[in-house]
Protein backbone atom coordinates (compact mmCIF):
# COMPACT_ATOMS: atom_id res chain seq x y z
CA UNK A 1 0.00 0.00 0.00
CA UNK A 2 1.36 3.41 -1.00
CA UNK A 3 0.36 4.99 2.32
CA UNK A 4 2.87 2.85 4.22
CA UNK A 5 6.09 4.60 5.19
CA UNK A 6 8.48 4.29 2.28
CA UNK A 7 11.29 3.01 4.50
CA UNK A 8 9.07 0.15 5.73
CA UNK A 9 7.67 -1.09 2.41
CA UNK A 10 10.44 -3.66 2.02
CA UNK A 11 10.86 -4.23 5.75
CA UNK A 12 10.85 -7.95 6.58
CA UNK A 13 10.49 -7.63 10.33
CA UNK A 14 11.61 -10.29 12.79
CA UNK A 15 11.19 -13.91 11.74
CA UNK A 16 10.48 -15.94 14.84
CA UNK A 17 10.99 -19.68 15.20
CA UNK A 18 7.21 -20.17 14.94
CA UNK A 19 6.98 -18.27 11.64
CA UNK A 20 8.78 -21.05 9.78
CA UNK A 21 6.44 -23.51 8.07
CA UNK A 22 8.07 -26.70 9.32
CA UNK A 23 6.89 -29.76 11.19
CA UNK A 24 8.49 -32.41 13.37
CA UNK A 25 8.23 -34.35 16.61
CA UNK A 26 11.40 -33.05 18.28
CA UNK A 27 11.44 -29.24 18.41
CA UNK A 28 14.89 -27.83 19.09
CA UNK A 29 14.72 -24.57 17.14
CA UNK A 30 13.41 -21.97 19.64
CA UNK A 31 15.56 -22.53 22.75
CA UNK A 32 12.46 -23.52 24.76
CA UNK A 33 12.63 -25.70 27.84
CA UNK A 34 12.30 -29.44 27.07
CA UNK A 35 10.20 -29.79 30.26
CA UNK A 36 7.02 -27.99 31.29
CA UNK A 37 6.97 -25.68 34.28
CA UNK A 38 5.76 -27.45 37.46
CA UNK A 39 2.90 -24.93 37.68
CA UNK A 40 1.77 -25.74 34.12
CA UNK A 41 -0.45 -28.74 34.83
CA UNK A 42 -1.42 -29.26 31.20
CA UNK A 43 2.13 -28.84 29.95
CA UNK A 44 0.99 -26.55 27.14
CA UNK A 45 2.84 -23.34 27.88
CA UNK A 46 6.51 -24.17 27.38
CA UNK A 47 6.24 -23.60 23.63
CA UNK A 48 5.91 -20.17 22.00
CA UNK A 49 2.43 -19.59 20.55
CA UNK A 50 1.55 -19.14 16.90
CA UNK A 51 2.20 -15.53 15.83
CA UNK A 52 -1.34 -15.42 14.41
CA UNK A 53 -3.38 -18.38 15.77
CA UNK A 54 -5.06 -19.76 12.67
CA UNK A 55 -8.25 -21.07 14.28
CA UNK A 56 -8.90 -17.83 16.17
CA UNK A 57 -8.09 -15.73 13.13
CA UNK A 58 -10.56 -17.74 11.05
CA UNK A 59 -13.25 -17.53 13.74
CA UNK A 60 -12.93 -13.76 14.06
CA UNK A 61 -12.88 -13.31 10.28
CA UNK A 62 -16.08 -15.34 10.02
CA UNK A 63 -17.75 -13.36 12.79
CA UNK A 64 -16.74 -9.99 11.31
CA UNK A 65 -17.38 -10.82 7.65
CA UNK A 66 -13.90 -10.59 6.16
CA UNK A 67 -11.18 -12.89 4.84
CA UNK A 68 -8.63 -14.25 7.29
CA UNK A 69 -5.77 -12.50 5.49
CA UNK A 70 -7.58 -9.18 6.01
CA UNK A 71 -7.44 -9.57 9.79
CA UNK A 72 -4.50 -9.10 12.15
CA UNK A 73 -4.86 -10.32 15.73
CA UNK A 74 -3.39 -8.22 18.49
CA UNK A 75 -3.59 -7.08 22.10
CA UNK A 76 -6.98 -5.42 22.13
CA UNK A 77 -7.60 -2.43 19.87
CA UNK A 78 -4.72 -0.51 21.44
CA UNK A 79 -2.03 -2.50 19.66
CA UNK A 80 -3.81 -1.98 16.35
CA UNK A 81 -3.78 1.78 16.87
CA UNK A 82 -0.08 1.72 17.69
CA UNK A 83 0.80 -0.45 14.69
CA UNK A 84 -1.10 1.76 12.27
CA UNK A 85 0.68 4.90 13.46
CA UNK A 86 4.03 3.10 13.43
CA UNK A 87 3.60 1.76 9.91
CA UNK A 88 2.14 4.84 8.21
CA UNK A 89 3.46 7.93 9.96
CA UNK A 90 7.02 9.19 9.55
CA UNK A 91 8.17 10.64 12.88
CA UNK A 92 8.31 14.41 12.77
CA UNK A 93 6.72 14.59 9.34
CA UNK A 94 3.23 13.07 9.14
CA UNK A 95 0.06 13.73 11.10
CA UNK A 96 -3.11 12.04 12.33
CA UNK A 97 -6.59 13.55 12.58
CA UNK A 98 -8.73 12.95 15.67
CA UNK A 99 -12.24 14.17 16.53
CA UNK A 100 -12.42 15.09 20.24
CA UNK A 101 -13.95 14.24 22.57
CA UNK A 102 -12.71 10.79 21.63
CA UNK A 103 -10.62 7.82 22.77
CA UNK A 104 -7.32 9.12 24.11
CA UNK A 105 -5.07 6.37 22.75
CA UNK A 106 -5.12 7.81 19.22
CA UNK A 107 -3.30 10.92 20.43
CA UNK A 108 -1.08 8.97 22.85
CA UNK A 109 0.20 6.66 20.11
CA UNK A 110 0.66 9.53 17.67
CA UNK A 111 2.73 11.53 20.12
CA UNK A 112 4.82 8.52 21.13
CA UNK A 113 5.70 8.02 17.46
CA UNK A 114 6.40 11.69 16.79
CA UNK A 115 3.33 12.30 14.63
CA UNK A 116 1.47 15.59 14.72
CA UNK A 117 -2.11 15.53 16.04
CA UNK A 118 -4.75 17.55 14.19
CA UNK A 119 -8.04 18.04 16.05
CA UNK A 120 -11.43 18.48 14.42
CA UNK A 121 -13.84 18.61 17.38
CA UNK A 122 -17.22 16.96 17.24
CA UNK A 123 -20.11 19.43 17.20
CA UNK A 124 -22.41 19.32 20.22
CA UNK A 125 -25.86 19.68 18.68
CA UNK A 126 -29.46 18.98 19.55
CA UNK A 127 -29.12 15.36 18.44
CA UNK A 128 -25.88 14.74 20.30
CA UNK A 129 -22.30 14.97 19.11
CA UNK A 130 -21.83 14.98 15.34
CA UNK A 131 -18.77 14.62 13.13
CA UNK A 132 -18.05 17.36 10.59
CA UNK A 133 -16.80 15.14 7.78
CA UNK A 134 -15.96 18.00 5.43
CA UNK A 135 -13.83 19.65 8.10
CA UNK A 136 -12.09 16.33 8.78
CA UNK A 137 -11.23 15.94 5.09
CA UNK A 138 -9.97 19.51 4.83
CA UNK A 139 -7.80 19.13 7.92
CA UNK A 140 -6.34 15.85 6.66
CA UNK A 141 -5.44 17.31 3.27
CA UNK A 142 -4.10 20.61 4.59
CA UNK A 143 -2.12 18.98 7.41
CA UNK A 144 -0.63 16.08 5.49
CA UNK A 145 -2.37 13.46 7.62
CA UNK A 146 -1.74 9.79 6.92
CA UNK A 147 -4.39 8.55 9.36
CA UNK A 148 -7.89 9.70 10.29
CA UNK A 149 -9.27 8.08 13.44
CA UNK A 150 -13.06 7.88 13.71
CA UNK A 151 -14.65 6.25 16.74
CA UNK A 152 -18.08 4.79 15.93
CA UNK A 153 -19.88 4.55 18.28
CA UNK A 154 -17.85 7.33 19.79
CA UNK A 155 -16.18 7.21 23.19
CA UNK A 156 -17.26 9.11 25.26
CA UNK A 157 -19.86 10.74 23.01
CA UNK A 158 -21.78 7.55 22.12
CA UNK A 159 -22.53 8.74 18.58
CA UNK A 160 -22.62 6.30 15.66
CA UNK A 161 -21.34 7.54 12.29
CA UNK A 162 -23.22 6.92 9.01
CA UNK A 163 -21.40 4.40 6.83
CA UNK A 164 -22.11 6.40 3.69
CA UNK A 165 -20.31 9.42 5.16
CA UNK A 166 -17.33 7.27 6.18
CA UNK A 167 -17.10 5.86 2.66
CA UNK A 168 -17.38 9.31 1.09
CA UNK A 169 -14.56 10.54 3.33
CA UNK A 170 -12.38 7.62 2.28
CA UNK A 171 -13.06 8.35 -1.39
CA UNK A 172 -12.09 11.97 -0.84
CA UNK A 173 -8.86 10.95 0.94
CA UNK A 174 -7.94 8.12 -1.43
CA UNK A 175 -4.15 7.92 -1.92
CA UNK A 176 -3.77 10.52 0.84
CA UNK A 177 -4.85 8.96 4.14
CA UNK A 178 -6.20 5.80 5.75
CA UNK A 179 -9.58 6.20 7.46
CA UNK A 180 -9.57 4.07 10.62
CA UNK A 181 -12.97 3.26 12.12
CA UNK A 182 -12.79 2.12 15.74
CA UNK A 183 -15.79 -0.14 16.28
CA UNK A 184 -15.10 -1.21 19.86
CA UNK A 185 -18.79 -0.68 20.73
CA UNK A 186 -20.47 -1.48 17.43
CA UNK A 187 -22.25 -4.58 18.76
CA UNK A 188 -24.43 -2.24 20.85
CA UNK A 189 -25.24 0.05 17.91
CA UNK A 190 -27.74 -2.06 15.98
CA UNK A 191 -26.02 -0.82 12.82
CA UNK A 192 -23.76 -2.13 10.08
CA UNK A 193 -19.99 -2.35 10.23
CA UNK A 194 -17.48 -0.42 8.13
CA UNK A 195 -15.85 -3.78 7.36
CA UNK A 196 -18.28 -3.99 4.44
CA UNK A 197 -16.66 -0.90 2.90
CA UNK A 198 -13.09 -2.21 2.73
CA UNK A 199 -13.63 -4.14 -0.51
CA UNK A 200 -14.62 -0.92 -2.28
CA UNK A 201 -12.27 1.42 -0.44
CA UNK A 202 -8.92 -0.14 0.54
CA UNK A 203 -8.00 3.04 2.45
CA UNK A 204 -10.45 2.05 5.21
CA UNK A 205 -9.37 -0.01 8.22
CA UNK A 206 -11.54 -1.19 11.11
CA UNK A 207 -10.62 -1.91 14.73
CA UNK A 208 -12.59 -4.56 16.64
CA UNK A 209 -12.20 -5.94 20.14
CA UNK A 210 -13.50 -8.72 22.37
CA UNK A 211 -13.15 -6.47 25.43
CA UNK A 212 -16.65 -4.96 25.43
CA UNK A 213 -19.63 -6.96 24.18
CA UNK A 214 -17.75 -10.26 24.52
CA UNK A 215 -16.73 -9.55 28.14
CA UNK A 216 -13.04 -10.48 27.66
CA UNK A 217 -11.34 -7.22 28.63
CA UNK A 218 -8.65 -8.99 30.68
CA UNK A 219 -7.78 -11.36 27.84
CA UNK A 220 -6.67 -8.42 25.63
CA UNK A 221 -7.80 -9.74 22.25
CA UNK A 222 -8.64 -7.49 19.33
CA UNK A 223 -7.85 -7.03 15.67
CA UNK A 224 -7.27 -4.72 12.75
CA UNK A 225 -9.31 -5.48 9.63
CA UNK A 226 -7.93 -3.94 6.45
CA UNK A 227 -6.68 -4.57 2.95
CA UNK A 228 -4.62 -7.78 3.00
CA UNK A 229 -1.51 -5.96 1.81
CA UNK A 230 -1.68 -3.53 4.71
CA UNK A 231 -2.31 -6.35 7.18
CA UNK A 232 0.88 -8.06 5.97
CA UNK A 233 2.83 -4.85 6.58
CA UNK A 234 1.35 -4.42 10.06
CA UNK A 235 2.28 -7.98 10.98
CA UNK A 236 5.91 -7.31 10.02
CA UNK A 237 5.84 -4.34 12.43
CA UNK A 238 4.31 -6.40 15.25
CA UNK A 239 6.09 -8.15 18.13
CA UNK A 240 6.50 -11.88 17.36
CA UNK A 241 4.00 -13.45 19.79
CA UNK A 242 1.17 -11.01 20.58
CA UNK A 243 -1.37 -13.44 22.07
CA UNK A 244 -0.71 -15.93 24.90
CA UNK A 245 -2.16 -19.40 24.32
CA UNK A 246 -4.71 -19.23 27.19
CA UNK A 247 -6.07 -15.94 25.86
CA UNK A 248 -6.39 -17.08 22.26
CA UNK A 249 -8.01 -20.37 23.32
CA UNK A 250 -10.53 -18.50 25.47
CA UNK A 251 -11.27 -16.04 22.67
CA UNK A 252 -11.88 -18.86 20.20
CA UNK A 253 -14.39 -20.48 22.57
CA UNK A 254 -16.07 -17.12 23.13
CA UNK A 255 -16.79 -16.89 19.40
CA UNK A 256 -18.48 -20.29 19.23
CA UNK A 257 -22.20 -20.27 18.48
CA UNK A 258 -23.19 -21.27 22.04
CA UNK A 259 -21.24 -18.43 23.65
CA UNK A 260 -22.32 -15.97 20.95
CA UNK A 261 -25.98 -16.78 21.61
CA UNK A 262 -25.57 -15.82 25.28
CA UNK A 263 -23.59 -12.73 24.32
CA UNK A 264 -26.33 -11.57 21.97
CA UNK A 265 -28.91 -11.94 24.73
CA UNK A 266 -26.78 -9.82 27.04
CA UNK A 267 -26.26 -7.20 24.34
CA UNK A 268 -30.04 -6.95 23.97
CA UNK A 269 -30.35 -6.50 27.73
CA UNK A 270 -27.76 -3.71 27.70
CA UNK A 271 -29.58 -1.93 24.86
CA UNK A 272 -32.86 -2.10 26.76
CA UNK A 273 -31.24 -0.94 29.99
CA UNK A 274 -29.47 1.87 28.16
CA UNK A 275 -32.80 3.28 27.02
CA UNK A 276 -34.39 2.87 30.47
CA UNK A 277 -31.41 4.42 32.26
CA UNK A 278 -31.24 7.36 29.86
CA UNK A 279 -34.95 8.07 30.23
CA UNK A 280 -34.85 7.84 34.02
CA UNK A 281 -31.74 9.96 34.48
CA UNK A 282 -33.05 12.66 32.17
CA UNK A 283 -35.97 13.27 34.57
CA UNK A 284 -33.76 14.01 37.58
CA UNK A 285 -33.07 17.62 38.51
CA UNK A 286 -29.40 16.88 39.23
CA UNK A 287 -28.98 15.92 35.56
CA UNK A 288 -28.63 18.61 32.90
CA UNK A 289 -28.44 16.36 29.85
CA UNK A 290 -28.18 12.71 28.85
CA UNK A 291 -26.68 12.26 25.40
CA UNK A 292 -28.10 9.70 22.96
CA UNK A 293 -25.84 6.66 22.82
CA UNK A 294 -25.27 3.71 20.52
CA UNK A 295 -22.72 2.18 22.92
CA UNK A 296 -22.89 0.50 26.33
CA UNK A 297 -22.53 3.77 28.23
CA UNK A 298 -24.13 7.17 28.63
CA UNK A 299 -22.48 10.58 28.67
CA UNK A 300 -24.29 12.66 31.30
CA UNK A 301 -23.98 16.34 32.21
CA UNK A 302 -24.72 17.17 35.86
CA UNK A 303 -25.70 20.32 37.70
CA UNK A 304 -22.75 19.60 40.00
CA UNK A 305 -20.57 16.81 38.60
CA UNK A 306 -18.14 17.00 41.52
CA UNK A 307 -20.85 16.36 44.09
CA UNK A 308 -22.32 13.56 41.97
CA UNK A 309 -18.93 11.92 41.54
CA UNK A 310 -18.03 12.13 45.22
CA UNK A 311 -21.35 10.80 46.46
CA UNK A 312 -21.38 7.94 43.98
CA UNK A 313 -17.84 6.97 45.03
CA UNK A 314 -18.78 7.17 48.71
CA UNK A 315 -21.55 4.69 47.96
CA UNK A 316 -19.22 2.33 46.12
CA UNK A 317 -20.25 3.21 42.56
CA UNK A 318 -17.39 4.10 40.23
CA UNK A 319 -18.07 6.09 37.07
CA UNK A 320 -15.68 7.83 34.64
CA UNK A 321 -14.85 11.48 35.23
CA UNK A 322 -14.83 13.24 31.84
CA UNK A 323 -14.30 16.80 33.07
CA UNK A 324 -10.72 17.02 31.78
CA UNK A 325 -12.04 16.88 28.20
CA UNK A 326 -12.63 20.21 26.51
CA UNK A 327 -16.30 21.15 26.67
CA UNK A 328 -17.18 18.44 29.18
CA UNK A 329 -16.50 20.27 32.45
CA UNK A 330 -19.76 19.00 33.95
CA UNK A 331 -19.83 15.47 32.49
CA UNK A 332 -19.47 11.91 33.74
CA UNK A 333 -19.55 8.74 31.65
CA UNK A 334 -21.67 5.95 33.07
CA UNK A 335 -21.40 2.36 31.86
CA UNK A 336 -24.71 0.53 31.59
CA UNK A 337 -24.68 -2.15 34.29
CA UNK A 338 -27.08 -4.87 35.30
CA UNK A 339 -30.69 -3.83 36.03
CA UNK A 340 -30.02 -3.92 39.78
CA UNK A 341 -26.82 -1.88 39.43
CA UNK A 342 -28.64 0.68 37.31
CA UNK A 343 -31.45 0.91 39.86
CA UNK A 344 -28.93 1.53 42.61
CA UNK A 345 -27.24 4.26 40.57
CA UNK A 346 -30.54 6.02 39.85
CA UNK A 347 -31.66 5.81 43.48
CA UNK A 348 -28.43 7.42 44.66
CA UNK A 349 -28.65 10.27 42.16
CA UNK A 350 -32.31 10.79 43.04
CA UNK A 351 -31.35 10.95 46.72
CA UNK A 352 -28.77 13.63 45.89
CA UNK A 353 -31.58 15.60 44.34
CA UNK A 354 -33.66 15.39 47.54
CA UNK A 355 -30.63 16.36 49.65
CA UNK A 356 -29.98 19.38 47.45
Amino acid sequence: MDLVREDLRGFAGYRSARSSKVDGDVWLNANESPWPNPADDAGRLRRYPEPQPATLRAAMALRYGCDADQLLLGRGSDEGIDLLVRALCRPGADAVVVTPPTFGMYEVCARLHGARVLEVPLVDGDGGFECEFDAVAEAAVAGGAKLVFLCSPGNPAGNALPLERIEALAVRLQARALVVVDEAYVEFAEAGSAVALIGRQPNIAVLRTLSKAHALAAARVGCVIADAGLVAVLQRCQAPYPLPVPCSDLARRALDDAAWWVTRERIATVIGERARLASTLAKLRQVRRVYPSSANFLLVRFVDAQVALEQLLQSGIVVRDMRAHAGLADALRITVGTPSQNNRLVDLIAAMEVAA
